[in-house]
């Protein structure tokens, strides 16, 4: 309709550009670990029978679940003009478009797989199967990117195994 004009419907500028992240796993990640660490502080604070150290052990462990929990929630990767960078739990790689051979998300993979130049494969944790259309459309606007800007030696990365 009208409001599709723009850079993001037609490809170019900033909406092509835009991070990859999950839609629901990203706030939901982020929401826990606001829970969890506001949650066990308040546990501690409140609880009439505990002693110091286990008060502060409590805030600790609500400090560092928080931690993680946000970590799962930073999950994305970043395209520009010159290639991504991916952002996984424990990880960050950057790439060039031309390293990147194929995208593959099959019916049970949880997230987006990269097969690459040096025989390496790779997450994109980002592009999420839990994400249902969305994950699949962002899947599809990778391809497009690679396609765009990565070196044309296969003929549709979207189908690995064809030279």
């Amino acid at each position: 309709m009208g409001g599709e004009t723009g850079s993001a419907a037609s490809g170019s500028g900033r909406g092509r550009f835009r991070t990859f992240r999950g839609r629901f796993g990203t706030p939901t990640a982020y929401g826990l670990a606001l829970l969890v660490a506001g949650g066990c502080t308040f546990v501690a604070l409140a609880a009439n029978t505990a002693d110091t150290p286990n008060r502060v052990a409590m805030i600790v462990f609500g400090l560092v679940a928080a931690v993680i929990a946000w970590r799962f929630g930073a999950v994305r990767a970043v395209p520009d003009p010159s290639g991504l960078t991916v952002v996984n739990y424990a990880t960050s790689r950057r790439l060039d478009w031309a390293e990147i051979v194929t995208v593959r998300f099959g019916p049970n993979d949880p997230w987006v797989h990269l097969d690459l130049a040096d025989g390496d494969v790779l997450a994109v944790m980002g592009i999420q199967r839990a994400d249902g259309e969305h994950g699949m459309a962002e899947a599809r606007r990778l391809v497009a990117l690679i396609e765009e800007l990565g070196e044309a030696s296969e003929p549709d990365p979207r189908e690995p195994g064809q030279t």
